[in-house]
């Protein structure tokens, strides 16, 4: 049998579920997930093989119009998700009617590669709201194949990945064959300390940190890591660390406990924060971070 590979991006609105559903996939927790819009910042490759098939997974930003440097960069991720792709995801959810964007709108419906529209969170509707929703994204999108899901249930989630395995052209494999991501390891451990913030911090704080995780020893039963989260503002990195320090012990506690679950051993994580002004709007702080080539 022909072996398959291609990249299969998923795109759409801002808490579709794009992440649950990338994970789902992947059958690890390469996303992280929270009830907030910009949860995914990066472009985030999960891959999952089989004995005959190499599936390579793109989680984007969610899409916004963006008000600052970050935000553009990040809706740069997702105009690289048009580029490269060989089976196109549009994540829509239950009483969505549009995209955020017209021009990657009118992107996916002029497409000249496969599309899957997949309608997400139908454990929150009923038989005659489906059925609604379906007709109108088929008007909408008649170029792709419909297929309602809940990836958080794990409802049509494995008929969805049958159906790209499919479509997928026939390649040898562009990763190694026991390759999960793309990603560095530093890379997951900033993002989980970064999913703690945003469960616990409100307003503005969630949207003004970035990690640096500058320090990074594994041993052999312990892995020893040092972050840095950096803030806008003085003002920020009182509220980040709290009284007496609780409000950061909190995260770094709960951080720890993610980490030692993703790395399979004992974790010993040091947090510390830090004021850069303005990072966010500051080209050379986006490259470092990998914002920007």
């Amino acid at each position: 049998m022909a072996h398959k590979a291609g990249f299969v991006n998923i795109i759409g609105n801002p808490n579709v579920g794009k992440s649950t559903l990338m994970n789902a996939f992947v059958g690890e927790r390469l996303s992280i997930i929270t009830s907030k819009a910009q949860t995914t910042r990066h472009r985030i490759l999960g891959i999952v093989n089989g004995e005959d098939f190499q599936v390579i997974l793109s989680d984007t930003p969610g899409i916004i119009k963006p008000a600052y440097e970050l935000q553009a960069s990040m809706m740069e991720f997702v105009k690289s998700a048009f580029e490269d792709a060989d089976v196109l995801l549009y994540m829509v959810e239950i009483g969505e009617k549009e995209l955020k964007d017209e021009a990657f709108f009118n992107k996916i419906i002029h497409s000249e590669i496969p599309v899957l529209l997949l309608l997400n969170k139908i454990d929150r509707s009923n038989q005659t709201q489906l059925e609604e929703q379906v007709q109108h994204w088929q008007d909408k999108v008649p170029n792709a194949e419909i297929f309602p899901l809940s990836a958080l249930e794990g409802f049509n989630v494995s008929e969805v990945f049958r159906r790209i395995i499919e479509l997928l052209p026939e390649s040898p494999p562009f990763y190694p064959k026991d390759a999960l991501t793309d990603k560095p390891e530093r890379f997951f451990v900033n993002e989980i300390i970064r999913e703690k913030i945003l469960m616990h911090y409100k307003k503005e704080i969630p949207y003004s940190v970035e990690i640096d995780t500058n320090e990074f020893f594994e041993e052999e039963d312990i892995i020893r890591m040092r972050s840095e989260i950096l803030v806008e503002r003085d003002t920020q990195k009182g509220i980040l660390i709290g009284h007496k320090g609780s409000a950061l012990k909190r995260v770094g506690v709960e951080a720890r406990k993610d980490l030692e679950k993703f790395f399979g051993k004992q974790v010993h994580l040091e947090l510390y924060v830090k004021v850069s002004k303005n990072w966010r709007s500051d080209p050379r702080q986006l490259r470092r971070f990998g914002y920007k080539d």
